[in-house]
């Protein structure tokens, strides 16, 4: 409904920037008598949402079922089959099938537009794809969800533990009541699939993308990390490296909290693209809610409505090449390593042991004391070392008897 709200409020300021009047002719969903707010009784009601790809009268469609098949999927294939553009927010559906629906919206001569797909009402599709053209573009990355933003701010915040605040963020509607999507960094890991798309050139492959999410995240790792001068971060991120090959991942990282991305807090998301004449930009926004959403979306129908057109991800599908992933083994990178260990003779010196045979060295080394008889928390932070060592020294500790669970370990992302 926010999409229509907006229209309504805003359509004379919208007609005098497009010199167009947009009409909302059809609309369709699960409900016909749901309460939402708002009189619908002028606008024509479809009951099958697929019809509305097939009205004469319909220019463009809005799907926003969500979901990467089904509905979602039939209603965006039938409206690009019949001559009509889309403007959607499902980021999934982009996700993983989003090269076929570009060659169809190709094929047909109309547009499959997503700036809400990404971040809300933060314009970084319009950025990274229009204003950043002229650029090479050597990084993307930024806080890609607004849940698990929320959550980690929320735990450093009151000390509480993952389950608690994602309770409440459920309470406050700022997470679904079933989160995997987000906590377990789906969400972003969409959304990535779509930047680093635009800012390569490269084809979309969500499969190959690295994903972990933030239910291992412990009031004491957030803790000890601010201790030590960062924040915890869900980070989506890619870069290219000087060998052109490109490394991608979204995980929990540490980044210092006096950079700029660490002081993103709460829902709020933040893109950042890093460019060869355009150094670094920044945008920071609400990342949902009815009122970016629809921002979002209406900032697409303005675009055609002034004629705009612009490859889906900003050259034509011929011209996307295959995605060179680097190899994260052979990448140098330093980690936030928590071990809970039993507190007895020789355990640090079996820890040293099994790092200096893998040519890691230890930056710091904090041993948090706890009641005589119990096990200990040992943090550890790295310098930058190779990460098929760091792997390999991680499987060799968590095999240690003198390691009770398994650590807990965060790459440190300085930016």
């Amino acid at each position: 409904m926010g999409v229509l709200t907006l229209l309504r409020d805003n359509g004379e300021v919208i007609c005098q920037r497009t010199g167009k009047n947009l009409e909302v002719v059809a609309v369709s969903a699960r409900s016909r008598t749901k309460d939402r707010g708002m009189d619908l009784s002028d606008l024509a009601w479809e009951e099958d949402p697929i019809a509305l790809a097939r009205r004469d009268d319909v220019d463009v469609v809005l799907e926003m079922v969500g979901g990467e098949t089904g509905t979602a999927l039939e209603l965006v294939e039938t409206a690009l089959r019949n001559g009509k553009s889309v403007v959607t927010a499902n980021k999934a559906l982009l996700a993983h099938d989003g090269m076929r629906l570009s060659r169809l919206a190709e094929e047909n001569g109309v547009q499959l537009l997503f700036e809400a797909a990404v971040a809300g009402g933060i314009p970084a599709v319009k950025g990274l794809r229009e204003g950043l053209a002229g650029n090479q573009i050597k990084m993307v990355y930024g806080i890609l969800n607004g849940t698990c933003n929320y959550i980690l701010s929320s735990m450093r915040e009151t000390g509480r533990g993952f389950d608690a605040v994602l309770a409440e963020a459920q309470e406050l509607g700022y997470a679904e009541a079933e989160p995997s999507l987000d906590v377990d960094g789906y969400d972003a890991a969409h959304k990535l699939t779509l930047l680093a798309s635009m800012a390569f050139g490269t084809q979309l492959d969500f499969d190959k993308l690295q994903v972990e999410g933030i239910r291992r995240i412990s009031a004491p790792d957030i803790q000890i990390a601010d201790e030590l001068g960062y924040r915890i971060k869900l980070l989506g991120l890619a870069r290219r490296l000087p060998d052109g090959s490109i490394e991608q991942f979204v995980r929990p990282v540490l980044v210092p909290k006096e950079s700029e991305i660490g002081k993103v807090e709460g829902v709020f998301n933040a893109v950042v693209a890093n460019g060869n004449y355009v150094d670094e930009v920044m945008m920071v926004g609400r990342g949902a809610g009815a009122g970016p959403t629809a921002s979002a979306v209406v900032s697409d129908l303005v675009d055609l409505a002034r004629g705009t057109s612009v490859p889906t991800l900003g050259v034509p599908c011929d011209a996307l090449t295959p995605a060179k992933l680097s190899n994260d083994e052979d990448l140098y990178r330093a980690v936030y390593m928590h071990l809970t260990i039993l507190d007895q003779p020789g355990a640090l010196a079996k820890v040293a042991e099994i790092f200096g045979r893998e040519e890691i060295s230890i930056a710091s080394l904090i041993q948090r004391e706890g009641r005589e008889g119990l096990p200990v928390s040992l943090i550890i932070i790295t310098h930058e070392a190779r990460f098929a060592n760091i792997r390999a020294a991680r499987k060799e500790l968590d095999a240690l008897p003198i390691v009770v669970e398994p650590m807990h370990m965060m790459i440190i992302q300085e930016l």
